[in-house]
């Protein structure tokens, strides 16, 4: 039965919405309950027995969980968020209502260029346009975007903006450009600053200089997300360092999709996560983690021996290459993986290099939340652009039991909304925004592959953002109720 067919029209109805019968997975990691859960201007209004109350619209969820909205921690949705998208939306068939962006480093404001370096240029080309961050917010409110967003601001966007050198470390004057750059954002509602040492476009940089262009952030207690300068042989010190930037600035650290890489490295997770429980006892510290034993960022030659395989997502230089095994495009050229690496540039891979026990005890650790990472713009994108948060509720929790769901879901919505101080989002409660999900623990699964990673998943059966019906058994219903949130001081 379709949504339209259940709905009931009343002119003195007391909601626009219950939900009814269904089992009540409220994002505080408390045990389900059963209740009914009314709506009335996007908003949650009550949860209990409705079952008498008027409502201008009654869906029957027997049998089915409902929950908060799932928030993905770690998005790259930038330019997607400004995108009419007509069809099918990944992130929202997957029951994920809030995004944040501007990740690993790379937001797409401030920052106005024609020619970004990898890997600013995931983000595309031409579409660097934003001089300041609250043009790029307004932006996404003019489109009406889908779900909700929260922004970062990156730090090599920071540096691209203000360095002609990216070689080197920032001077004294610009560091105070870039400061200056970050605090104008915060002003306009940017929720923290995101760095990503790894990369090129920021591997120069000092921990003195990110501290120094982080200071806005202690006043505001604004938060720092980091991709930290290694996840491989010199893990320790890169976590080490992410620390003591936290420390200086005084303010909480997210730790970007928390990972160890290299086979010398698996079993690692163990070691990590006792640092980073010694390191929660002084400072709020949290991480992110995509439950995949693969990982997805440009393609460097650097990466290629870490691997037991390599696939191509996209190359500019060679667009039929995405999709296929490095190895095996190297066997064809007569020439080693890293020289095809480099003639394939700019492009982007995913890489075998992880260990899924250290996937699962990462993401098993209660200061885990959820994100997925995923690259909209890849030609053939990972497949956690589409499956990532049924892929936790289907595979490690019903089918591999590493968790409750009670537990899944928390760190996919509470506890992201509370690490993130994200107000009246993440849990199901009385006077919270409606951003809810309704889906049957039974089926859901993720679809997408690495052969092909752009399959929907299933058992998502409805997706209300602020009340309204976004998506209802896989079909987008048109509904364009997302809103840019901006943080308040």
């Amino acid at each position: 039965m379709s949504f339209d067919a259940l709905a009931q029209e009343s002119t003195d109805a007391m909601f626009d919405l219950v939900i009814e019968g269904g089992n009540v997975i409220d994002g505080t990691g408390a045990p389900r309950f059963r209740a009914d859960v009314g709506v009335t201007s996007g908003s949650i209004q009550a949860l209990g027995d409705l079952a008498g109350e008027n409502a201008r619209t009654r869906v029957d969820a027997t049998g089915l969980v409902v929950s908060p909205g799932f928030i993905d921690v770690h998005s790259h949705d930038d330019l997607f968020l400004l995108e009419k998208v007509s069809g099918p939306h990944p992130k929202v068939l997957q029951g994920v209502t809030t995004v944040v962006v501007g990740n690993c480093g790379i937001s797409l404001a401030p920052l106005v260029t024609s020619a970004p370096p990898a890997p600013l240029n995931a983000l595309g080309a031409d579409t660097f346009r934003f001089k300041g961050f609250g043009e790029f917010l307004n932006a996404v409110d003019e489109a009406e975007p889908v779900l909700n967003a929260v922004a970062l601001v990156g730090h090599s966007t920071l540096r691209v903006a203000h360095m002609s050198d990216l070689s080197r470390p920032a001077t004294p004057c610009e560091v105070v450009a870039m400061r200056a750059s970050l605090e104008a954002a915060l002003e306009h509602g940017a929720w923290g600053l995101s760095t990503g040492l790894y990369y090129p476009t920021a591997s120069a940089a000092s921990a003195a200089e990110v501290i120094e262009i982080g200071r806005p952030l202690s006043p505001r207690n604004a938060f720092i997300a980091m991709h930290i300068r290694d996840e491989g042989d010199q893990i320790d010190a890169a976590l080490r360092e992410a620390f003591a930037i936290g420390d200086a600035l005084d303010v909480p650290i997210v730790l970007s999709h928390h990972k160890l890489v290299g086979v010398q490295n698996h079993g690692r997770s163990i070691e990590t996560l006792a640092l980073v429980d010694e390191f929660s006892k002084k400072r709020s510290v949290c991480m992110d983690c995509y439950p995949y034993d693969a990982s997805s960022t440009m393609l460097l030659p650097a990466r290629v021996r870490q691997s037991r395989e390599v696939l191509v997502t996209s190359s500019k230089s060679h667009p039929s290459a995405a999709g296929r095994s490095l190895f095996a495009i190297a066997k064809e050229r007569q020439e080693t993986p890293e020289a095809t690496a480099a003639a394939l540039a700019p492009a982007g891979a995913i890489y075998f290099a992880m260990s899924e026990d250290d996937v699962g005890r990462i993401l098993s650790h209660p200061l885990t939340m959820v994100g997925s990472d995923g690259l909209v713009h890849d030609a053939h994108p990972h497949p956690r652009l589409w499956g990532t948060f049924p892929r936790v509720l289907g595979r490690y929790v019903r089918d591999r039991r590493l968790f409750s769901l009670e537990e899944a879901i928390h760190k996919m919505t509470g506890l992201s909304a509370s690490r993130f101080a994200i107000p009246n989002r993440g849990t199901i409660k009385i006077g919270n925004y409606a951003d809810l999900v309704v889906f049957n623990p039974q089926t859901i699964a993720d679809r997408a592959t690495y052969k092909e990673p752009s399959l929907p998943p299933e058992g998502i059966v409805r997706v209300f953002v602020n009340g309204k019906l976004a998506c209802e058994n896989g079909t987008m219903t048109g509904s364009r109720a997302g809103r840019m949130l901006r943080r308040r001081s």
